[in-house]
Formats: C-alpha cells, sequence, structure tokens
C-alpha cells in the first residue's frame, strides 16, 4: 500500500473527504512537521510545536494514483489561505504536501504551478519532505464519521 501525506486545515474534514475516495484503503488523522515527540493536540493548537494537522492516506495505486490525491487536495481547500482555513487560524491549519520521495515531489511540485493557473490569488502550500507522523488522540480519528452515527 502506497501512502501520502496532507495538511488541509482542520483535519476532521479533510480526513472525511479523502476516506471517501475510491482507492483510499485507511486514513489517519495526526500531526506532523513539527518539533516536538509525540505532542498531544492541546499542545499542536498552541502553535509552540510547530506542527501541522494532517492526514495520512493509505492507498491503492492500482485503483487510485498519486497525482488523483494531490488533484483532490487542491480541491478540498483554499490552497491561498496562509496559516488558516475559514474560521480555524493558527499555523497548524496550514496547507502543506509532505512526500516521501522524490517521484511525490516532483508531482506536487508540477501541481502546484498548474494548480495556480487556474487559482486567483497566489497559493501559499508548502512542499515539504515527510517528517515523522504522529497519530492523533483516538477520539480524533474518522470524528465525522463517528457523529453521522
Amino acid at each position: 500500500m502506497a501512502k501520502a501525506l496532507i495538511g488541509a486545515g482542520c483535519f476532521w474534514g479533510v480526513e472525511e473527504y479523502f476516506r471517501n475516495l475510491d482507492g483510499v484503503e485507511k486514513t489517519e488523522v495526526g500531526y506532523s512537521g513539527g518539533e516536538t515527540i509525540n505532542p498531544s493536540y492541546e499542545e499542536v493548537c498552541t502553535g509552540n510545536t510547530k506542527h501541522v494537522e494532517v492526514v495520512l492516506i493509505y492507498y491503492n495505486e492500482a485503483n487510485l494514483k498519486y497525482d488523483e490525491i494531490i488533484h483532490n487536495f487542491w480541491q478540498c481547500h483554499d490552497p491561498t489561505q496562509l496559516n488558516r482555513q475559514g474560521l480555524d487560524i493558527g499555523s497548524q491549519y496550514r496547507s502543506v504536501i509532505f512526500y516521501y520521495d522524490q517521484n511525490q515531489k516532483d508531482i506536487a511540485e508540477k501541481s502546484i504551478l498548474e494548480a495556480q493557473k487556474n487559482i486567483k490569488n497566489k497559493i501559499v502550500t508548502e512542499i515539504s519532505e515527510a517528517k515523522e507522523f504522529f497519530r492523533a488522540e483516538e477520539y480524533h480519528q474518522c470524528f465525522i464519521a463517528k457523529k453521522k452515527l
């Protein structure tokens, strides 16, 4: 199974969006890109850890390609908002694509150029090498799906 790691605002909605894509086998929400080992939600929310709320996406490459995941990444949030998404404000909500290898990096860098052609305001999305993923507390996992039950 392949994996992708993205941040696009509050991880609840982003996870729900990707969890429902054909070819996605599993999702987990958590924190990445910061300086603290195994931070809590409360610590991340202070902004002091420098982590991003992220979604780790496990997918079947036979049914879903990385470039399709990145295409959906541009659709599921506003990549022009710096350190926020709508009413959610803070560096933990920043737009970021974490890549695991050179191919993912190349696809992400090409996609940002293509996306910018269709978006009036400047895209502020970061493209960075994947850092350690710290799984969020259990109550955050599939949060929206749990609330639908």
